[in-house]
């Protein structure tokens, strides 16, 4: 694997993690809105 590859690599890995980041936090923000919607009813 050549160096422009690797960095390649890095720089998805990065991207991947940052995107898992956000799902999670948007899964978290629709499970705490499903709650509170659940409570008003």
């Amino acid at each position: 694997m050549g160096t422009k590859q690797l960095k390649e690599l890095k720089g998805l890995q990065k991207e991947n993690d940052r995107l898992r980041r956000a799902v999670s936090d948007l899964t978290l923000d629709k499970l705490i809105l499903s709650e509170a919607a659940r409570e008003n009813d």
